[in-house]
């Protein structure tokens, strides 16, 4: 394994997570131990609760795992995804994650529910998996991938350490397929980068690699849902969140959080469950 360096866009990344007022916006307002992007069954459920529907229904397209098996979760934030998993299949599983202040929290609360021994936390970034080749038996990912500028190079390193037949399920807000130029540069701006994948990245990335797709469900309308709902509470709770994450934090976000609620209503964006199995 070459140890590559860390480049810019994983470097602002790392530092955005690491701050306070990021810390104090994910755990309060979006989901708490689970910031990522919820599946909703309606628009006005709680974000923490869809937020989690999304790991409980990822879960349930994992494929032969048990208390033998050991997964990976990339960019695994506060670790409610790994715990989760622990939990429900007996596993083991190694949080690899950028942010040492998210890391921190998910020791605390892995510690907490009792689950040191089967969840470990391992500083790092997705571009530079710091385990040895063909190590686990599925790689999992929710809505990380996009801090990477260098995916393909993510997706070599997931190969690598995977096992052969091993599953890579993960979801990740993306671009849609046939998006215009340029439409996006207020999002891209906002995360400091100069692209998103796309359902046929993935898919074609993927295949290179021999990967084979088992299943992909699009749920592109959750992500405008979810955008929606964290910038509707940001602006409900907006004296609470000013207070913990000052004012030009939070209206930052909500200009922010609307550009991507737009860019999903045009058609513009994409997010779903991909499911791909690696068959050498």
């Amino acid at each position: 394994m070459t140890i590559r360096t860390k480049n810019k866009p994983l470097k602002k990344a790392e530092a955005y997570y690491n701050s306070h007022e990021a810390n104090a916006f994910y755990q309060t307002i979006w989901g708490g131990q689970d910031i990522h992007i919820g599946i909703y069954r309606d628009d006005n459920e709680p974000i923490v609760d869809a937020s989690h529907r999304t790991v409980e229904t990822m879960a349930t397209w994992l494929s032969g795992i048990d208390e033998t098996s050991h997964i990976l979760d990339l960019g695994s934030g506060y670790g409610g995804g790994a715990r989760y998993l622990a939990n429900q299949f007996g596993c083991q599983v190694s949080c690899l994650n950028l942010s040492e202040t998210q890391n921190a929290i998910n020791r605390k609360l892995t510690a907490n529910k009792g689950l040191s021994d089967r969840v470990h936390v391992v500083h790092g970034d997705f571009e530079n998996i710091p385990e040895p080749s063909n190590k686990f038996d599925a790689i999992w990912s929710q809505d990380a991938l996009l801090h990477s500028e260098d995916r393909c190079q993510v997706l070599e390193e997931v190969r690598r350490v995977l096992i052969k037949g091993g599953q890579f399920i993960l979801t990740d807000p993306m671009q849609s397929d046939n998006c215009p130029d340029l439409v996006l540069q207020p999002i891209l701006d906002r995360i400091q980068l100069s692209s998103l994948a796309s359902f046929g990245f993935y898919h074609a990335e993927l295949t290179t690699r021999s990967f084979k797709k088992a299943n992909t469900e699009d749920l592109t309308d959750h992500l405008r849902i979810h955008y929606d709902r964290v910038g509707q509470a940001l602006k409900n709770r907006y004296d609470e969140a000013v207070a913990l994450s000052g004012q030009t934090y939070v209206d930052n976000m909500i200009k922010g959080l609307q550009h991507w609620v737009d860019g999903a209503h045009r058609g513009y964006l994409a997010w779903g469950i991909m499911d791909y199995r690696l068959t050498l």
